[in-house]
């Protein structure tokens, strides 16, 4: 094992899918010996195969426990683990962290050894073939450690979160699934409403869409059966958002059916400005607000090679890129990239790109 891992293995890693195929690759990576257990043999055999860890025997004596299931078995599965590891430290990867204490408690497990967390990473496809050792490189690790919890298996977890290039932040469960449930869930539900409207649209209509349908539909492509799981688990806190986002978008309704009465035009408004200043909030890179970083929007020509050349040119002239978007019509022969730097190197960067023969936009 290399000295950069503070976990001591060996891992057991329970459910062979996008996190728990992501965990493994990312911990083997670091020299840790990880080991894999999947109800289905063949996302099994293929998170082994990618590199995720070897398959788990009954001789294995692993030190921490990483169980990535449905949330609906999330809290059973731990329950085995706990009892069938009674030296190792349990923790999961389930979006809603009350229900799974809760059942915990009332099946009387050893709650000293178990500590929730979530790592606030993903993608909207699922299964070992999506995963990636880096997909929790700078995102929130949430640790939710129980009362009962002992000090010694949060430090485990803290050590994992780590490993894995997170940032472990200490939240109890109720807050937890309060937060998610605006930050992850309702926007999960916001996003499928909207893509569903594209089903009975005219096919001409569909062909006019561009980069914001694409941004706030992306992650309608998520699977329904796991996101059942989820809103079922945090129906209430998820049923709170959205009566607010109920009311919200019943008032610019009611504006836009009324444009002309007095009043109508500053209430779509203050709903569209209320809506930049919530923007602001949502932190970037290193936990920096978007707001701090000046855009930069290159234009690029729609053929091979031209992005990889772009990101190397950036990298000659020494600027580290914080944050990036991609804006790409599929009839138009050209790209935006939207290259987010720290103001201080904006003028430098946009300087040596128009130089080296870059169109800058805007």
């Amino acid at each position: 094992m290399t000295q950069s891992a503070r976990s001591q293995g060996p891992v057991r890693i329970v459910g062979a899918g996008l996190l728990g195929t992501s965990i493994g690759l990312a911990l083997s990576k670091l020299g840790v010996e990880v080991t894999l257990e999947d109800a289905s043999p063949a996302n099994l055999k293929l998170a082994i195969d990618y590199g995720a860890g070897a398959k788990a025997s009954t001789s294995d004596q692993p030190s921490i426990i990483v169980v990535c299931v449905p949330p609906d078995v999330t809290a059973s599965v731990v329950a085995r683990e706990l009892a069938a590891y009674p030296y190792a430290v349990v923790t999961d990867v389930a979006s809603v962290k009350a229900q799974v204490l809760g059942e915990l408690t009332a099946a009387n497990a050893d709650l000293s050894r178990y500590v929730g967390s979530h790592p606030m990473a993903g993608r909207e496809r699922g299964g070992a073939m999506s995963g990636r050792a880096d997909l929790f490189v700078g995102r929130p690790w949430v640790i939710s450690a129980g009362e009962a919890t002992a000090a010694k298996s949060v430090s485990v977890v803290e050590d994992l979160a780590l490993d894995l290039g997170s940032a472990p932040l200490k939240v109890s469960a109720a807050e937890h699934d309060r937060a998610v449930a605006l930050v992850s869930h309702v926007p999960q539900l916001v996003s499928s409403l909207l893509a569903a409207r594209l089903v009975a649209a005219e096919g001409d209509d569909v062909s006019l869409a561009g980069q914001g349908l694409r941004d706030t539909t992306r992650i309608a492509a998520s699977d329904p059966k796991l996101w059942i799981q989820i809103l079922t688990a945090n129906a209430a806190e998820v049923a709170s958002v959205l009566k607010d986002f109920e009311a919200d978008l019943h008032s610019v309704i009611q504006s836009l059916e009324q444009i002309d009465q007095p009043g109508s035009l500053a209430t779509v408004s203050r709903a569209l400005e209320a809506g930049n200043r919530g923007v602001e909030r949502i932190p970037g890179k290193h936990g920096t607000k978007q707001a701090a970083y000046a855009q930069v929007v290159v234009m690029i020509a729609d053929k091979p090679g031209e992005l990889g050349r772009l990101f190397n040119e950036v990298g000659e002239i020494g600027v580290n890129i914080e944050e990036l978007k991609l804006e790409h019509s599929p009839s138009a022969p050209v790209g935006l990239v939207e290259l987010y730097v720290l103001p201080a190197v904006e003028a430098k960067l946009i300087s040596d790109l128009e130089s080296r023969g870059w169109k800058i936009a805007g």
